[in-house]
């Protein structure tokens, strides 16, 4: 089962949308959730961080979906800035 796919998703905290965070624990696909550490309002903040597929320990994430009740939709993310100027 993809993310969000065959669930009604909680509105949550709109903050963390987009946001770019580091996991703190990996996640496990659809096995279970790991959890990510987010900048917010001036300190950081851990949420559970579900994603389609594992994601490893100490890799950068983007929020893409709040499930509410401190918990995200989350998906690899590699900053596009640290790749050069495109080609």
């Amino acid at each position: 089962m993809a993310c969000g796919e065959g669930r009604d998703l909680v509105s949550g905290d709109a903050s963390t949308l987009g946001r770019i965070g580091v996991l703190v624990h990996g996640t496990r696909g659809p096995n279970g959730p790991g959890e990510v550490l987010l900048r917010i309002g001036g300190g950081t903040e851990t949420y559970l961080a579900w994603s389609a597929e594992p994601i490893a320990k100490g890799a950068s994430v983007m929020v893409i979906e709040s499930r509410g009740a401190r918990t995200v939709d989350v998906v690899p993310w590699t900053d596009s800035a640290s790749l050069g100027p495109a080609m």
